[in-house]
């Protein structure tokens, strides 16, 4: 009893400290909390170390170079600052599967929940390190040059960093889960995997709009005080909803495959 008090007064104090450091928006660091305490219940310190891990890494990596990411912004329709949307696209799928593993015990349950997290930080890695490259990234959609911070481009150093975010979650699974080597290349395959859905579906179906005061392409609905004209995709597919799909989908297919 007095282990779950404890590691409840760190959730809370660590949400708090992620919204004074300016991580987290005020609905996002009570999100936070939320999912922390549902990841608790179902996976226990282990499973908050792993979401930690991404937490604390894709944050640092968003402020990292900060001004040289200002322009890239102005296409995002969100800051560097996680709200509860955010907080619940990248966590709200783990905290369940977290859950659902507290009452079955699972091991498909267990790498499920890993390769969410893998895909979220694959992704998140990818768009805030690729977004610093020297070369402007390609589009997967239409194969030419685009500028940074587009949806469904991508260049050599955010490959890399996707690659390298996928990795680390899975070598930390591994060691936090004693997890066989196996299942180590299926996180880490299934994280990257991820990342690639979500760089498609960003491509071809994430909402993408246009200013009509500075002329602009980005994913905000409004810009320069005006409401933009949608030139893309679908409205209702945001970046969060693409995030919570291309996270989704690699979890699923993990628990078809066990």
């Amino acid at each position: 009893m007095i282990e779950y008090i404890l590691i409840s007064s760190f959730i809370i104090v660590a949400s708090i400290l992620g919204y004074a450091l300016r991580f987290l928006t005020k609905s996002g660091s009570v999100s936070a909390v939320f999912v922390g305490l549902l990841i608790c219940f179902g996976l226990g310190l282990k499973g908050l170390i792993l979401l930690g891990i991404f937490f604390v890494s894709s944050s640092l990596w968003s402020v990292y170079k900060r001004k040289e990411k200002m322009v890239v912004e102005e296409k995002h329709a969100k800051g560097s600052r996680r709200d509860y949307q955010q907080v619940l696209a990248n966590g709200g799928m783990a905290a369940l599967l977290s859950v659902l593993y507290g009452f079955f015990q699972t091991n498909h349950l267990l790498l499920a929940f890993c390769v969410f997290i893998a895909t979220s930080n694959s992704d998140t890695w990818a768009s805030e390190i690729g977004t610093l490259s020297k070369r402007r990234p390609y589009s997967v959609r239409t194969f030419s040059v685009v500028e940074r911070g587009t949806s469904g481009a991508v260049s050599l150093l955010g490959t890399m960093a996707a690659v390298a975010g996928a990795i680390l979650i899975a070598y930390s699974s591994y060691v936090l889960f004693n997890l066989q080597i196996s299942e180590f290349w299926v996180i880490f395959l299934f994280g990257f995997l991820g990342n690639v859905i979500d760089t498609f579906l960003g491509a071809y179906l994430q909402a993408l709009y246009r200013c009509s005061r500075c002329g602009v392409e980005t994913e905000k609905i409004i810009h320069c005080q005006r409401r933009t004209a949608l030139i893309r995709g679908r409205k209702f597919l945001n970046n969060d909803v693409v995030n919570f799909i291309s996270g989704i989908a690699p979890a699923i297919a993990i628990l078809l495959m066990y």
